[in-house]
């Protein structure tokens, strides 16, 4: 086996310095911000985005050229042998395809995975190919493992507010006006591939309950039992750390035993849900790792 070098794009929440620390290699995503180009953690910051986001900025996103992604491989190919690729889920955008087209002229070398993950879920992904590296799997093994596991994950979803589903055309402005005047507080969920409705919560105590009672529920019904050893348990939230700290608590008491990890939730995500939403997720270790 050569040696394997780990990528995964800034939609996994790890900023380039952690990458270095983790030894995981991080593509950042472009934006752009009334028609300016940004690229994530490199020229826009987290602080930037949400301002530019209060201010009703043009904003959006975009997939990293070929030529930005070749010329990523190339330079890790002067260094590995092997690349493992884990981009943002293909249910969520286009990059993945490409990433996957792309590789077709890299003779195996590359190795793009499919396996639906975003945000603090697709962070995971990574720390795990990371240890299956370290195990002397090669990266098509390594490829066939996540993907085997992609729809072993959940993630929910809870928004502040209805504004940023409305500007980007995933609700009518009508609802979001109802759903405004009644307070909603909508939960979302991503069960693999794709962004959709899973409840809708009269107040945020409530939105929080549902969440936790969600998660507990597919662990003990997909995924085999509540059980720190195999499941990670996951949370990630927009702008709002303190409001996602204190819902920490809650999700610590609800899952003793369990080791949490949060971070910011994807900006590419965050951009269509605006700041104050809150996130739980879990997903399984694979059985290679237990």
């Amino acid at each position: 086996m050569g040696k394997i070098a780990v990528m995964t794009d800034s939609n996994s929440g790890i900023t380039q310095q952690e990458g270095k620390e983790l030894g995981i290699h991080v593509l950042p995503m472009p934006f752009y911000i009334n028609g300016k180009e940004y690229f994530e953690d490199i020229t826009l910051t987290q602080d930037q985005f949400y301002e530019a986001l209060k201010n009703d900025a043009d904003i959006k996103t975009s997939q990293p050229t070929p030529g930005c992604v070749m010329d990523f491989w190339d330079d890790l190919l002067e260094e590995y042998d092997q690349i493992v690729y884990i981009p943002m889920s293909s249910g969520l955008s286009g990059s993945c395809q490409s990433a996957m087209m792309l590789s077709e002229d890299y003779d195996r070398k590359v190795q793009v995975v499919n396996n639906q993950r975003i945000s603090v879920t697709q962070r995971q992904s990574a720390l795990d190919a990371l240890q299956l590296a370290a195990k002397g799997l090669d990266a098509v093994q390594i490829k066939e493992i996540l993907e085997r596991e992609k729809f072993r994950s959940s993630i929910y979803i809870m928004l502040d507010t209805l504004t940023y589903l409305k500007k980007g055309g995933r609700i009518t402005p009508a609802a979001a006006a109802i759903g405004t005047m009644l307070r909603l507080k909508p939960v979302l969920t991503i069960q693999g591939e794709k962004l959709d409705a899973f409840a809708k919560a009269r107040t945020s105590s409530q939105g929080r309950d549902m969440m936790i009672a969600a998660i507990k529920k597919d662990m003990e019904e997909r995924f085999g039992g509540v059980d720190p050893s195999k499941i990670y348990l996951e949370m990630a939230y927009t702008y709002d750390l303190a409001t996602a700290e204190d819902f920490e608590k809650q999700v610590q008491e609800a899952f003793p035993g369990f080791e949490i990890v949060m971070n910011p939730l994807s900006l590419s995500v965050s951009c269509h849900i605006g700041p104050g939403a809150l996130a739980v997720a879990c997903s399984c270790v694979p059985g290679e790792l237990l």
